[in-house]
């Protein structure tokens, strides 16, 4: 069995500037930056001949590259203890919308659940425990105009995802640029 999703990696600038915001908050374990990504769609776990199918089917995917743009912090969840701190995609972004439901819809058509919670695209940062509220909201103020400079979305990955004491090792299985062109598999 194999826990896989699909995501878009940061490019290395990004990654530095999300960096230099990532310290001075108690009770936060920051992800490391070869770990940060944005999530399109997790699926689980499946079967050697489900991950083929889905490898295979991903590549089907054929759309332009688009601009990003890292912009805002928030938590999860929203009305209850801290656990997440992240980072936002500026908003609208109608072709990641777009790329989001493709994948949504492929996924789908193969036969595994569809995903019922609303998309909400974000940057996991920190992983937060007992981090005291007020710290938080000073943190999330000091922090509040971040945003980093645009970028273009050319790839999407579908990766697994091997769940250990130090957390989640991510290893990329599949590329699929945005040029419509064939996939590449690591």
């Amino acid at each position: 069995m194999q826990r896989l999703f699909t995501a878009i990696d940061l490019p290395e600038p990004v990654k530095e500037g999300l960096t230099e915001i990532c310290c001075g908050l108690p009770g936060a374990r920051w992800v490391e930056p070869a770990q940060l990504h944005l999530t399109l769609r997790f699926i689980g776990e499946v079967d050697g001949a489900a991950f083929r199918e889905i490898r295979e089917a991903l590549a089907e995917i054929a759309l332009p590259p688009f601009p990003m743009r890292l912009q805002g912090l928030g938590y999860f969840p929203p009305r209850k203890t801290p656990r997440v701190l992240w980072v936002g995609i500026e908003q609208p972004n109608d072709p990641l919308g777009q790329l989001r439901r493709r994948i949504e819809a492929t996924i789908v058509r193969l036969g595994l659940e569809p995903e019922h919670r609303k998309f909400a695209p974000h940057i996991t940062v920190a992983r937060l425990k007992e981090t005291p509220m007020p710290r938080l909201a000073k943190f999330l103020a000091g922090n509040g105009l971040f945003a980093t400079a645009p970028w273009e979305a050319t790839t999407f990955h579908l990766y697994s995802s091997t769940l250990s004491a130090k957390g989640a090792i991510h290893t990329i299985e599949a590329s699929y640029p945005l040029i419509g062109a064939i996939a590449t598999t690591a």
